[in-house]
């Protein structure tokens, strides 16, 4: 896998992460997560806020749970942290650098949807605050038949509603969860963020710091039909 995967190639539709990719919401998460931890008289144990990144509030309830010894509030702790996190973003909604120019560029010449773990009210309500919604075409999350990531689910089914095969559709993702998700369900991937070492790397084509890199918006202009 290479970035000539992407450069060299116009893909028929897009599928972008919410969380960290389009919206500046995982420092919500974080923060959420921390709050949900004081409220319960827990301390987050080291590294918790890596593993949980990219992570569904259902299994990071379960998550945190289980990495405090306290089985028996899974299902509190979840709910106490997707209630935390909806109000912080609904206080602040803020797009991640480069995102809302990258969206509406491509919005005119391919179909678009979204993949998220987050529940669809708050992928929605995010998304129209920041005057994106009217972008996307198809808001895909988990539900009672759709799997959140890892699995392949939500972006398989991104790609089927945009009317493509897996294949000819990218998509784009800050986390290693929704990466693997993507790959798994047999897209080409754009990867937000530091190139990790190590195999992790493999799991996008191409990685780019933030959506305003030059050479992704140089791409977007030629290959998108700008």
């Amino acid at each position: 896998m290479t970035a000539h995967r992407i450069l060299s190639w116009s893909p028929l539709a897009i599928v972008f992460d919410c969380d960290g990719t389009l919206m500046d919401t995982e420092r919500h998460w974080q923060e959420a997560r921390n709050i949900t931890f004081r409220l319960f008289g827990l301390t987050p144990p080291a590294g918790f806020a890596d593993r949980a990144k990219g992570v569904h509030y259902t299994e990071c309830g379960a998550l945190m749970a289980q990495e405090t010894g306290k089985p028996d509030l899974v299902d509190e702790l979840a709910g106490a942290l997707l209630s935390t996190f909806t109000t912080l973003v609904e206080e602040d909604p803020v797009t991640m650098p480069g995102a809302a120019a990258l969206v509406r560029l491509a919005a005119r010449h391919r179909p678009l949807a979204v993949a998220s773990n987050c529940p669809r009210a708050t992928v929605e309500s995010c998304l129209d605050r920041a005057g994106l919604l009217s972008c996307f075409e198809h808001v895909v999350v988990p539900d009672g038949e759709v799997r959140p990531k890892p699995a392949p689910d939500v972006y398989r089914a991104a790609a089927r509603l945009c009317g493509v095969p897996p294949e000819d559709a990218l998509a784009v993702e800050d986390s290693l969860t929704g990466m693997e998700s993507a790959r798994r369900a047999g897209l080409r991937v754009i990867g937000i963020g530091v190139r990790p070492a190590g195999p992790d790397a493999e799991q996008a084509d191409l990685w780019v710091t933030t959506l305003a890199d030059p050479d992704l918006l140089s791409w977007a202009r030629s290959r998108l039909g700008a």
